[in-house]
């Protein structure tokens, strides 16, 4: 136990030191009073943002019901908040994700498909790949007649450098079986979204 303890502190301190390195790297001065606790705070905010990291998102999709009374259309959970990182930059995308799936023969708790967009999101990432994680778990856990993932998000590291396009949106989007085969699933889907709360 106290060996566990030991490691996690020194790769904490060590961790620590890199973000010194990197203050000092753009000019700071890190024994100033404003950074002193900069480099723990960094940590802190790090194990929040990739969490992720820490947890398998398909695991809130394990719990189902089957008292649904053989409810067998859209599900649709929207504008569930997106707070992620980009892979290259390791600065953050926000937006939001449409999640919808049609039960085959049960349903999962509203908020497990949030938790598993927050899986996801609280890693690097790019927007595509996140898209399809989210599809690919429930679509292998719950084997539902249909998956729709719609992702729309604002790229700091398109917005705030580089190109400076700071109104431009990322649309991504993964469909499988029935809002991908049939017109009129689809359209429900797009429908619902587009409907004023």
């Amino acid at each position: 136990m106290t060996d566990d303890f030991d490691i996690e502190d020194k790769k904490n301190i060590e961790a620590m030191g890199f973000v010194r390195g990197m203050l000092e790297y753009i000019g700071e001065d890190v024994n100033r009073e404003g950074l002193l606790e900069t480099p723990a705070r960094v940590l802190a905010a790090m194990g929040e943002h990739f969490s992720g990291y820490k947890e398998d998102p398909r695991e809130h999709l394990l719990k189902t019901f089957e008292e649904v009374e053989g409810y067998d259309e859209v599900v649709l959970v929207s504008d569930i908040e997106v707070h992620s990182h980009c892979e290259h930059h390791m600065v953050p995308f926000i937006g939001k994700a449409h999640v919808a799936y049609i039960p085959r023969d049960r349903v999962v708790g509203l908020s497990k498909l949030a938790r598993v967009v927050n899986g996801f999101a609280k890693r690097l990432q790019v927007q595509e790949k996140l898209t399809m994680q989210i599809a690919n778990a429930i679509e292998e856990v719950l084997d539902p007649k249909g998956v729709a993932v719609i992702i729309q998000c604002q790229h700091f590291c398109m917005c705030h450098r580089g190109v400076h396009k700071p109104d431009s949106w990322t649309t991504t989007s993964k469909l499988t079986g029935s809002f991908l085969k049939n017109p009129s699933s689809r359209l429900e889907l797009f429908q619902l979204i587009g409907m004023k709360k």
